[in-house]
């Protein structure tokens, strides 16, 4: 009979909560398919020995003694497709990677591939296997053995404390609102549920508990496996983590750096339940677990809690959170106007506020932006709320965008409301006529700025006429004002503007678009343009480059189409691609494109600044908006996602006709340039119930990580029609690597009590860089063509010249960073790990392998040299040997790299820096050459492209030289603490390295 375990509460299916669960359940044995290095699978009845020596196989055509492995030969068990036999090609799309397991064993380090039905049977044997491998038969948690668990202990002391009586029962009620404190976010009905389950099996019906049953529901309910099995792997002791032990979690797996064992306590003492844990410095699972599910542990980085980037850039450089609609709190057409609806977009970090004035009844303006508005809001009331929270969240500069519908004698009352009430606040100096670029949001911390119209200086009157914005005008049409001031023959309306509010207007003046041309040669820095959603996604389409260019100077502002009567939002990122700083979202309106506006805006303290990516910044660089691959100079990065399980995941709004079944899957989506959007989604969760275990990997490549946005959403699976749970949306720049819980939110944004998604992230540059995979005809197979990135003619002989020395230095930094990236990745494989991995786990991998056998094979590290190499005294098995060359290779390919990376990157800056000398005489030599229309239009491009190219590389090498001299580090750092280092004296200078840009096979 086929037996499976699953980590689901469901009541009829087995529960793993304990190293001894999995024991008990690899004793009775279960059906596996041994894979063969042939490819071939066959079905095999797996079991554990009774003495727990040996795991044995059958049928099989060996005999019994021959159909086994002993327990004391087993090197190491490894997760995943970690083989050259479950990588091999013909296997690797029949079955999931979570689904792989490996058992390497004996002196020749074989390996025996198998493949589970489940994750969830995987797990089991793995924890089972690696805890007899540390500790044999003698568990502390097998039946049988008198001494209690530091957890049990401490659960018993909990029970004591509830038994007020001293009567060694207490009453199910009770207990079960203890287990319920313990565990916020369990259903009450789960554990009253448990409560009779076990009363029934003992035979023990009543109204009390005893200990012992309260003991064990407790730990049947609130041991997370996925989490137990994560201490297993660290633990030394298989039931809690020392502080050695969390310290190496810490670093290896969390990828923080610089922790002590002080601050290891630190942790344990803050959150490990049991008095005795904390003496000690142990973590046991209740405690880890509270870790793990803290802020300590967020998936958000804590350094992005804070404003954390240069805030000293031009306002034209920063994305700038946008309101179009924000005192509405429904939609456009039925809305009513709240004054609320300003408090809540400024508390979300704000920093642009759309104002409509409109003529009030009582001779003073109002604010209110439908014509079945039930209420319309006084102006001066507005402007008090404004006054009173501008600055409650964000001390950066707040933009005011008056659109005027009101008459010249309601617009000075509103100036002087503006003046009395902002005060100070009110930033009224007028532009530096030097400078060529706005004020820095720093520079204007705590004012508030005026976007609006402006009477030209020759007007000498107390009112002008000006031409007027398209914005708002759908709405003057509903309220019968549609012919007012219409221009005969078409053209630009023209509108009354007073002097008064003419005078509070300064960096941020309004001014009708003409074209790209006519901006770059006239249009000063402090007038920007207002564009209408469907015109902005015309020139994002057609023209990206030229609105790119156009937004590196200029600030312009996005609002939605007068169609969207719904008030829903168009999608930011069609415009952050371009660079346009400020989209104009309508707060009022839950959804994706909130979500995407919000997440965003959460990466810089959620201060409503978030600064552009550099290559949108730069005067000179190639930036295209529409690219399907990776950018020039930008290296493109690999996100390796596992999504775990979910915890307390709350019902779908209205879904109570379908009772407490929820089906979940999980959505992963990427949003960013049109080359990085996609979407993953998990397989359904069959009759979870609150808490499903996924347990699936997804991959993403992200070739412009500074303007991706990876959201999380839980959906119900049905057939009617899938239903909504919860989101979470994050910055890419702020995920943080290792285990971490997701924070699930409502579709309005709102945190959903102890609703998360246990992930586990892993951030990798993409291998080799540059263009996909592709094969080449003179390779061979299996190894991919290596493709170097160049420069571009642009046509002009003394600039071409001159971009034409960098191209061996250009070919030179891609073979240095490449031969580096390819020799670690095979080394990371022959240690069964995958790319993602960092050099410390290597390191520790293969001292484990060699302190878990009796006839190990002496090999040490020298750590008395800077490039530290590995010896081997004696024979070693042949895959031992794979690794010292691999590991040889790496090290020479990184010093390689490290001793050669100045002398490149200074050829590549130098050639940039000549490049960038013909910058500002581009115009007339391409006058002087003649260059006009297409040609002009490409030499430009190229210009670009080569610049952005060289600064790109020259940083990329600067980059890999760092993680090569990182690498040394973990390589010194984990030889010493896994105790296979030796500091001799300093050995003769290492052999002379190979020809240093030969290219390392793929």
């Amino acid at each position: 009979k086929k037996k499976t375990v699953s980590f689901s509460s469901m009541p009829n299916d087995r529960k793993i909560n304990s190293t001894a669960a999995c024991i008990s359940l690899m004793l009775e044995g279960c059906e596996l398919k041994k894979v063969r290095s042939n490819s071939r699978m066959y079905s095999r009845f797996f079991v554990l020995d009774a003495d727990m020596r040996s795991v044995r196989w059958e049928p099989s055509k060996k005999d019994s003694e021959k159909a086994k492995i002993e327990i004391k030969s087993v090197k190491e068990v490894r997760v995943g497709k970690k083989t050259p036999v479950l990588r091999s090609n013909g296997l690797s799309d029949q079955f999931p990677d979570e689904c792989a397991f490996s058992i390497i064993y004996g002196d020749n380090y074989e390996s025996l591939d198998l493949v589970a039905s489940s994750a969830d049977v995987v797990s089991a044997w793995v924890m089972g296997l690696r805890y007899l491998v540390s500790y044999g038969k003698h568990s502390p948690e097998a039946p049988g053995t008198g001494h209690p668990s530091l957890r049990t202990s401490w659960i018993s002391s909990v029970f004591d404390l509830a038994d007020l009586e001293k009567s060694g029962r207490i009453p199910v009620s009770r207990a079960v609102q203890l287990i319920k404190a313990l565990n916020p976010g369990m259903k009450t009905s789960t554990i009253e549920l448990k409560f009779k389950e076990l009363q029934k099996a003992t035979e023990r019906p009543g109204v009390e508990v005893a200990c012992d049953l309260f003991v064990e529901a407790y730990c049947e309910l609130c041991t997370r496996p996925e989490i137990f099995f994560l201490l297993v792997q660290f633990s030394s002791n298989k039931e809690y983590l020392g502080v050695k032990d969390l310290l190496m979690f810490l670093e290896v797996e969390q990828g923080m750096e610089g922790v002590t064992e002080e601050k290891c306590l630190e942790i344990v003492s803050k959150y490990e339940p049991s008095k005795e844990g904390r003496e000690k410095g142990y973590l046991a699972i209740d405690g880890f677990t509270r870790y793990l599910l803290s802020a300590d542990c967020s998936i958000f980085d804590p350094q992005h809690r804070k404003v954390c980037q240069d805030m000293a850039q031009p306002l034209s450089h920063y994305y700038i959170s946008s309101a179009h609609s924000a005192c509405l709190l429904e939609d456009n057409f039925w809305g009513r106007s709240d004054i609320s609806g300003y408090i809540s977009a400024l508390g979300l970090g704000c920093r642009s506020i759309e104002l409509v004035l409109w003529d009030g009844p009582e001779g003073e303006p109002v604010v209110y932006t439908s014509p079945s508005a039930a209420s319309c809001v006084p102006f001066r009331a507005v402007v008090g709320l404004i006054d009173q929270h501008a600055f409650t969240a964000s001390a950066y500069p707040l933009i005011l965008c008056l659109v005027v519908r009101c008459s010249a004698s309601q617009q000075r009352l509103a100036a002087q409301c503006l003046r009395k009430t902002l005060g100070e606040k009110l930033y009224l100096e007028p532009p530096n006529p030097v400078a060529s670029y706005l004020p820095s949001p720093e520079e204007l911390k705590g004012r508030i700025l005026i976007k609006g119209k402006k009477l030209p200086p020759t007007c000498e009157d107390s009112e002008g006429e000006v031409s007027d914005e398209e914005e708002g005008w759908e709405l003057a049409r509903r309220l019968g004002q549609e012919d007012r001031e219409a221009p005969e023959g078409g053209g630009l309306r023209r509108v009354r503007l007073s002097r008064e509010l003419s005078e509070l207007v300064s960096l941020c003046q309004a001014v009708p678009f003409q074209d790209f041309e006519s901006s770059k040669r006239g249009q000063h820095y402090w007038e920007m343009c207002s564009f209408s959603e469907v015109e902005a996604g015309r020139f994002a389409n057609e023209c990206p480059a030229e609105l790119v260019s156009y937004n590196k100077r200029f600030l312009s502002r996005i609002y939605p189409s007068p169609m969207r009567i719904d008030a829903s939002n168009m999608n930011p990122q069609d415009f952050w691609k371009c660079g346009c700083q400020m989209v104009a979202m309508n707060y009022q309106t839950p959804g994706l494109m909130m979500d995407l506006n919000v997440g965003w805006f959460r990466q810089n303290g959620a201060c409503g600044y978030v600064l552009r990516p550099a290559i949108m910044r730069e005067e000179v660089s190639y930036f295209s908006a529409n690219a399907k691959d990776s950018l020039p100079g930008v290296p493109a990065q690999l996100l390796h996602l596992k999504v775990i399980s979910g915890q307390n995941l709350p019902k779908p709004k209205g879904s109570g006709a379908k009772g407490e079944v929820v089906e979940p899957y999980v959505c992963a989506e990427i949003h960013g340039i049109p080359a990085d959007c996609a979407e993953h989604r998990t397989k359904t969760a069959l009759q979870s119930g609150d808490n499903p275990i996924f347990d699936e990997s997804l991959e993403f490549q992200i070739n412009l990580p500074e303007l991706a946005v990876l959201r999380f959403v839980v959906l119900d699976d049905d057939y009617i029609g899938d239903e909504f749970i919860a989101q979470y949306t994050i910055p890419f720049e702020c995920l943080q690597p290792g285990y971490r819980h997701v924070p699930l939110q409502s579709l309005a944004g709102e945190p959903l009590p102890h609703a998360t998604l246990f992930v586990h992230v892993a951030i990798t540059d993409r291998r080799g860089g540059g263009k996909g995979h592709r094969r080449g005809l003179a390779g061979r197979r299996g190894r991919r063509v290596r493709e170097y990135t160049s420069t571009k003619a642009t046509g002009i002989k003394a600039i071409d010249e001159v971009f034409r020395t960098a191209t061996q230095p250009l070919r030179e930094a891609t073979d240095l960073r490449e031969n580096v990236q390819n020799a670690l990745v095979s080394f990371k494989e022959l240690c069964g790990l995958t790319p993602a991995a960092n050099m410390k786990q290597c390191i520790l991998t293969v001292s484990t392998w060699l302190l878990h056998s009796d006839s190990a094979p002496s090999v040490t590290l020298n750590l008395a040299e800077q490039y530290p190499s590995m010896e081997a005294q004696g024979p070693i098995p042949d895959l031992l040997r794979k690794v010292l060359t691999a590991y040889e290779t790496m090290i020479q390919t990184s010093r390689t790299l490290i001793e050669s990376a100045d002398a490149v990157y200074g050829k590549l800056i130098q050639a940039q820096q000549a490049g960038m000398d013909f910058h500002k005489e581009l115009h007339r030599i391409e006058t002087k050459e003649g260059l006009r229309g297409r040609k002009l239009q490409k030499a430009l491009e190229s210009f670009a492209w080569n610049i952005t190219v060289l600064k790109g590389q020259a940083d990329l090498l600067k980059h890999a030289k760092a993680e090569a001299l990182d690498n040394l580090w973990q390589i010194h750092n984990a030889g010493q603490s896994c105790g296979i280092g030796r500091n001799g004296s300093a050995s003769a200078e290492p052999s002379r390295l190979r020809a240093p840009l030969e290219p390392i096979p793929e």
